[in-house]
């Protein structure tokens, strides 16, 4: 499938990711009540790393949804996510230690620039990471385009995305070697949906649109049952993501 080049994303969508996010805030907290968990997973560690200028807060309900399902959830550790690409030296350190506690391997989910970092960790140590699932993550556009850029510029001054190192933006494009999930959704008013996407779908790795907005992925219901789905599987039995019914399909995951 040809992913067409990035675009600025709708100023409309953009306007109203709030409005959004509390909805789907609402539909999430529903549907987890609707839906007790009954602790199918197999307990293996999951970090969960947000978005820029998240902070431990904003993944609460991502987490607790998580450690519900039956695995150890932690949070990054790190306080809010300033935008630090030193950050990927420390996460990755965190992830090390995370594993080597549990004695295997680390899946992790990055919301927005999270899931950049998630892929970077990925892809220095693929050894301590069971898989990495991206939750709007524009990997494949960090410097164009996003409505979140000025935010960054405001904070950091002369400092600019653009000014980092170029040789790790064009990283940041490029596949993790392990099972890698990349979640959007083409209502996304902060970022790019095209840059959200892995350029070439294979075995490991798959594009899953889902309905929704930006600021609302990490509490969004259809996220969350592709996540639940997800954490079953390693990259021994690992197999793409398939909803069930033709319904549900249509409705939640488009994509597919």
């Amino acid at each position: 499938m040809m992913i067409p080049l990035p675009k600025r994303p709708s100023f409309l969508w953009y306007l109203t990711e709030p409005a959004r996010a509390l909805t789907e805030f609402g539909l999430s907290y529903s549907y987890a009540n609707l839906n007790p968990s009954s602790k199918r997973g197999d307990g293996h560690p999951v970090l969960v790393i947000p978005g820029f200028m998240g902070n431990k807060s904003s993944t609460t309900m991502l987490r607790n949804y998580v450690g519900s399902l039956g695995y150890s959830v932690y949070d990054w550790g790190l306080g809010r996510n300033l935008g630090k690409v030193e950050d990927i030296d420390l996460l990755l350190s965190r992830v090390e230690e995370i594993s080597t506690y549990h004695k295997t391997p680390v899946s992790i989910i990055g919301w927005s620039l999270g899931g950049v970092f998630a892929r970077q960790i990925a892809k220095e140590n693929p050894v301590l990471v069971r898989q990495v699932i991206t939750l709007g993550s524009p990997f494949r556009n960090v410097i164009e385009s996003n409505n979140a850029t000025w935010l960054y510029t405001t904070l950091f001054g002369d400092q600019k995305v653009k000014d980092l190192d170029h040789s790790l933006l064009h990283n940041f494009a490029l596949p993790a070697p392990l099972p890698t999930t990349a979640i959007y959704t083409k209502e996304d008013g902060i970022v790019p949906w095209e840059a959200c996407m892995e350029m070439e779908v294979d075995d490991f790795h798959q594009n899953i649109q889902v309905r929704g907005s930006h600021c609302g992925l990490g509490m969004n219901s259809s996220v969350f049952m592709v996540i639940e789905d997800r954490l079953r599987y390693s990259i021994n039995n690992w197999q793409h993501f398939k909803p069930k019914g033709l319904l549900k399909s249509k409705l939640l995951y488009p994509s597919l």
